[in-house]
């Protein structure tokens, strides 16, 4: 159990940056769909060049066992993406949250939040009964 004592940490602080950037605020994500705000496109666009810039790097340095990681190169089909970011894009509208989220607003109170949470823990449910009849 100790062991697991970083991961706590660290999303402890990952929580308290996304609350103290608004990035978990309803009426910044509003604002976001609604394109009256350049907030949240600056905190994504963000976190992506971050991603790039890690990924590229983490590619030449060795993980926790000892070897390097690999990325496997995805299935082709611009569909499956549009399809896929449509249904987590109305998902995120609807619910005004996205996945990461919804367990930091339960933290700072918003408990409403925790309904959002069962409907999603229901559709990976329901993923995981469909995902053999589904195209990878």
């Amino acid at each position: 159990m100790a062991k697991y004592i970083k991961f706590l940490v660290v999303g402890i602080i990952f929580g308290i940056v996304l609350v103290k950037s608004e990035a978990v605020s309803w009426y910044r994500i509003y604002e976001m769909f609604k394109f009256e705000s350049f907030h949240m496109y600056g905190i994504i666009g963000t976190a992506v060049i971050t991603g790039i810039i890690l990924l590229l790097l983490s590619k030449n340095f060795k993980n926790i066992n000892g070897g390097l990681m690999t990325v496997p190169k995805k299935a082709k089909g611009l569909s499956r993406y549009i399809i896929g970011g449509t249904i987590f894009g109305l998902g995120w509208a609807l619910s005004g949250a996205c996945p990461g989220p919804m367990y930091i607003l339960v933290g700072t109170g918003a408990f409403s939040v925790i309904i959002v949470i069962l409907a999603a823990i229901l559709g990976t449910f329901i993923y995981g009964l469909l995902k053999d009849k589904l195209p990878h």
